[in-house]
C-alpha cells in the first residue's frame, strides 16, 4: 500500500471514530488520539466540536474533589458555610469526557476516572460518604496523547479500557487539508465525507444498535484473532465486537457482516498486537482437492450419458444447478469460522507497522523488581520534578505547605471548631497537606561489545555507528553509555559513563578485535557497573552484543563448559538487580542456547545475523522507552 493510500485510510478511520462516538459514546470506552499539537488533530477536534456531544475537558491540573465533586472551596470561605459542587465526571453523563495531555495525567486521578468508567459510578471521596447512594454517570474517554520520542504514553489501565486507538503522529497536514476545505465548502458535495450525522439517521442507528447481535462464529473470530496477535486482556474482544456492532449500525445493517469485523480488527485489535501473527497451519489443504476431482469426471460423464441419450429431457439439473448456485452464494457471504479468521488476520497484517518485528521483539521482559525504563527509575521527592497530589504531613525541611490542599482539609470541621464564629479558619496540625514531586533519574545504557571472532571488525564498525546515533539524541534525553569490550581472556571498561561523542568515537577507533569470547567477565563488569551507577542515581540498562559461544572462565582458561557456567551464574545476577537488558545474536542463525541465556538476564531476545548500525540503533532505543 502506497504511502497516500495509507495516509487516506488512516484519516478515514478517524472520521469514522467520530461517527461512531455520535452513536455509541460509551459502549465502547471511548479514543485514544496519538497525535501532536498541530493542524492534523485541530482538524480532529473541530469535526469533534461539531458533532455536539456532550464534551467535558478535562485538565491535567485538576484534583480529586473537581474531579469526583466535593467542597467549593472559594464560596466556603466567602460564606463561612459548607457548600458542596458537582464533578466534572458528573457533569460529563451521556457524553465524553476530552484529558487534554493524557500521558501526563495524575496516576492517582486515573484510578477513580477508570473505576467510574468500570461501575458506571462515581466513587466515594470519602469513606464517610459510603453510605450515601452512589452519582450514577456513564461516560466515554477522548485521550489527547502529545507524547513523542521517549515520552511515555497513558496509563496503561487506560488504554485497556478505550476501544479505538488512532495514531495520527506521522500523518501529515497536506492528507488532511483539501478535506478540511472540502468540508468547509457546502456547495460541493461530492466526495465530501459527512462526519456529522444528522438527527434523523442518530434515530434511525441508535435502535439498530440495540437490537444488532453477532453469531457464535464471529465472536469465535475475534477472540482467535486477538490470541494470535498476542492480546491477553478479555475486555479487548469484547470491545472489538462492541465496535463492529455500532458500524454496522452505522451503515444501517442489521447483522454483522464482515467488513465491520475488518474495521474492528483494524482498529482495535492491530494496534495492540505484541507478537507477530503465524501463518494458518494449511497441511490438510493438498488432501482437500482430491475429493473434488470426480466433480469434473461425473460432469463428463453426464455430458456423455445426454450425448447418448438425446431423448431424456434435462430438465432435473436445472433445480440442482440453482441449488449448488445458492449454496456457492451463501458460502461466499457466510464464510466458515477458519476462513473468517484468516481474513480477520489478514486484516490486521496490513494494519501493523513496517517495523512491528523489531518494536515487539524489544517490549518489556520478565523481570522482576524494580521497573527501568528510558528515563530511569521514578522516585518521590519534595523539592522539583513533576506535581503529585499532596500528601497529608507537617510542613519543614524540603516539605513545603499544600494551601489549597490543607483549607480543603479544614472546611468541614469549621462548625465542630468554631461553633457559630465565621470570622477566621481554624487550622490544626491535622490538616496539614505538603507538596510531592515526582522525580526521573537519568539512564546508561551498557553496551557489551563482543570484539572477538574473525567477524569483529564487522561488528564494531556497526556497533560504532549505532553508538553515535544514539550518543547524537542523548544530551536531551540525560543518557549516557558505558561500553564494555570483551575478547582474549579479559574485559576492559573501554568508555567509562559519558554523553561524549568525540570520546565515544576514540574508544571505538582503537580497539583491536580477535580472540576468545570471556563472556562471564564481561557479564560481571556489567553488573559491578550497574551497582555503581545505581549509587550514583543513575538507572542501568544493558544491551549483548555477542554470539554467546563463551569459551573462557572466570579464572581467564579455557573452557566451554565452564565458560558457559560462570556466564550463566552472572546473567542469573543481572536478573536479580532488576534492570532491564537485551541480547543481540550475531550468529548466523538464531541459537537456542543464547535465548536461553537472554531468558535467564529476564531480558528481551534479537536475532540480528548482520549487524546494522540503524536496526541496532533503533532496538537500543525501544529499550530505552520501556
Amino acid at each position: 500500500m502506497s504511502d497516500a493510500l495509507q495516509d487516506l485510510e488512516t484519516w478515514n478511520d478517524a472520521l469514522t471514530a467520530l461517527q461512531l462516538l455520535q452513536i455509541d459514546p460509551q459502549g465502547f470506552g471511548g479514543v485514544w488520539l496519538r497525535a501532536p499539537f498541530g493542524p492534523v488533530r485541530d482538524q480532529w477536534l473541530r469535526q469533534l466540536a461539531s458533532t455536539g456531544l456532550n464534551t467535558v475537558k478535562l485538565p491535567g491540573s485538576v484534583d480529586l474533589e473537581r474531579l469526583l465533586g466535593g467542597i467549593d472551596l472559594s464560596l466556603t470561605l466567602q460564606t463561612g458555610q459548607l457548600h458542596l459542587q458537582s464533578g466534572l465526571l458528573a457533569q460529563a453523563h451521556q457524553g465524553l469526557v476530552c484529558i487534554s495531555m493524557a500521558e501526563r495525567f495524575p496516576a492517582s486521578l486515573m484510578a477513580p476516572l477508570t473505576q467510574a468508567m468500570d461501575t458506571q459510578c462515581l466513587p466515594p471521596l470519602r469513606t464517610s460518604d459510603s453510605a450515601s447512594p452512589p452519582v450514577q454517570t456513564t461516560f466515554g474517554v477522548v485521550a489527547l496523547d502529545e507524547s513523542l520520542g521517549d515520552d511515555p504514553p497513558i496509563s496503561p489501565a487506560l488504554q485497556e479500557r478505550l476501544g479505538l486507538w488512532l495514531n495520527l503522529q506521522e500523518l501529515p497536514p497536506s492528507a488532511v487539508s483539501d478535506l478540511a476545505f472540502a468540508l468547509q465548502d457546502d456547495d460541493n458535495d461530492e466526495g465530501v465525507v459527512d462526519t456529522v450525522l444528522a438527527a434523523q439517521s442518530l434515530a434511525k442507528m441508535r435502535p439498530l444498535l440495540q437490537r444488532m447481535q453477532f453469531n457464535d462464529e464471529q465472536a469465535t473470530a475475534i477472540c482467535a484473532t486477538a490470541m494470535v496477535l498476542g492480546i491477553d486482556s478479555l475486555r479487548v474482544p469484547s470491545l472489538a465486537l462492541r465496535v463492529a456492532c455500532v458500524h454496522a449500525a452505522l451503515h444501517l445493517r442489521s447483522e454483522v457482516v464482515q467488513a465491520d469485523l475488518a474495521f474492528a480488527t483494524r482498529a482495535v485489535l492491530a494496534p495492540r498486537a505484541t507478537q507477530w501473527p503465524t501463518p494458518p497451519d494449511n497441511a490438510s489443504d493438498p488432501t482437500e482437492p482430491t475429493p473434488q476431482e470426480p466433480e469434473p469426471k461425473a460432469a463428463s460423464e453426464s455430458a456423455t450419458a445426454s450425448e447418448t441419450q438425446p431423448d431424456q429431457p434435462p430438465p432435473q439439473e436445472t433445480p440442482s444447478s440453482s441449488g449448488e448456485s445458492e449454496q456457492d452464494s451463501a458460502e461466499v457471504h457466510e464464510p466458515n469460522p477458519q476462513d473468517l479468521k484468516e481474513l480477520l488476520i489478514a486484516a490486521a497484517l496490513a494494519s501493523l507497522p513496517a517495523n512491528i518485528l523489531d518494536r515487539l521483539m524489544t517490549k518489556t521482559g520478565s523481570n522482576t523488581g524494580q521497573s527501568s525504563g528510558r528515563s530511569g527509575t521514578v522516585r518521590s521527592g519534595m523539592q522539583r520534578g513533576r506535581p503529585l497530589p499532596p500528601w497529608p504531613g507537617r510542613p519543614g525541611g524540603l516539605a513545603r505547605l499544600h494551601v489549597l490542599a490543607t483549607l480543603r482539609a479544614a472546611a468541614p470541621k469549621q462548625r465542630l471548631r468554631n461553633g457559630n464564629q465565621t470570622a477566621r479558619v481554624a487550622i490544626r496540625a491535622e490538616d496539614f497537606h505538603v507538596h510531592r514531586y515526582q522525580q526521573n533519574s537519568s539512564s546508561c545504557l551498557i553496551l557489551a561489545l563482543d570484539a572477538s571472532g574473525s567477524a569483529a571488525l564487522q561488528r564494531l564498525a556497526e556497533a560504532k555507528g549505532a553508538v553515535e546515533l544514539l550518543l547524537q539524541q542523548s544530551y536531551a534525553r540525560r543518557d549516557s553509555v558505558c561500553i564494555v569490550a570483551f575478547r582474549g581472556a579479559q574485559a576492559q571498561l573501554l568508555l567509562p559513563m559519558t554523553r561524549s561523542l568525540v570520546r565515544a568515537k576514540r574508544a571505538l577507533t582503537g580497539l583491536p578485535g580477535g580472540g576468545g569470547t570471556p563472556l562471564a567477565l564481561a557479564l560481571k563488569m556489567a553488573c559491578e557497573q550497574a551497582q555503581q551507577l545505581h549509587r550514583q542515581g543513575v538507572t542501568p540498562l544493558l544491551v549483548v552484543l555477542s554470539d554467546g559461544r563463551a569459551n573462557i572462565s572466570l579464572a581467564g582458561v579455557g573452557g566451554r563448559t565452564q565458560a558457559h557456567a560462570d556466564a550463566m551464574q552472572w546473567a542469573t545476577q543481572w536478573r536479580l538487580t532488576g534492570h532491564r537488558s537485551m541480547w543481540i545474536d550475531t550468529s548466523v542463525h538464531p541459537d537456542a542456547q543464547v535465548q536461553n541465556m537472554a531468558n535467564t538476564m529476564g531480558g528481551n531476545y534479537l536475532p540480528m545475523p548482520q549487524v546494522q548500525a540503524q536496526r541496532m540503533a533503533s532496538a537500543m532505543d525501544n529499550l530505552r522507552r520501556l
